[in-house]
């Protein structure tokens, strides 16, 4: 079998969910970044059918897993994932909103730019971005056991780490790409969730 499991897509699936049915649009596009086994993808579009959700991962084995997946489930409502590398070129693609989780502490810093860089040119203007994972707060480790997670993710790469919750809405901003809300989550994670706002009206004379 070509299926990939991770324990913790397991954990957090319904936890993210429960945020997901209150933020999402009752209908239209979901690109998942980082789908990984595709274990959130077959989930969320089982449990929210009027939404079309579209993975995308760029290791040839987590494509495999997301395939067999979709296969194994039998949806209808998950398009073929696609081969997107956060930080190379995107495809074209017009979409609702995006889905992002535990992706940011395991990949390089200039990962987070070429997210809001994509995200902001595949979203419409009030289009949903939501952002899940361990972050720290005014540079601080959130819990002791987040700060022990930091440092053996720095001891397998030195540029991985759990990023500054700062520095991500700072740099979601430099994108026009606002912060709504900061849901605190199990095992001491958040989920961010940001819009792309509607173009404000200019002021008028009263």
């Amino acid at each position: 079998m070509d299926l990939l499991y991770s324990p913790a897509a397991d954990r957090n699936k319904e936890p993210i969910l429960t945020v997901l049915r209150k933020v999402l649009p009752e209908s239209g596009r979901v690109l998942e970044i980082a789908s990984g086994s595709g274990q959130h993808i077959v989930h969320f579009a089982a449990e929210l059918p009027s939404l079309c959700w579209l993975p995308s991962e760029p290791q040839a084995e987590g494509l495999r897993s997301i395939e067999a997946r979709i296969s194994e489930a039998a949806l209808t409502n998950v398009a073929a994932p696609l081969n997107l590398d956060v930080t190379g070129t995107w495809p074209e693609l017009d979409v609702d909103a995006l889905i992002v989780a535990n992706m940011l502490h395991i990949s390089p810093p200039e990962t987070l730019p070429a997210l809001m860089r994509g995200a902001s040119g595949v979203m419409p203007r009030g289009g949903v971005l939501t952002i899940y994972g361990p972050f720290k707060r005014n540079g601080e480790h959130t819990a002791s056991s987040n700060e022990r997670f930091d440092a053996s993710l720095r001891e397998r790469d030195s540029r991985w780490g759990i990023r500054d919750l700062e520095t991500v809405v700072d740099t979601a901003q430099t994108f026009a790409i606002e912060l709504q809300q900061v849901v605190a989550m199990p095992a001491n994670n958040l989920l961010l969730v940001f819009t792309l706002p509607s173009q404000r009206e200019p002021p008028g004379c009263q």
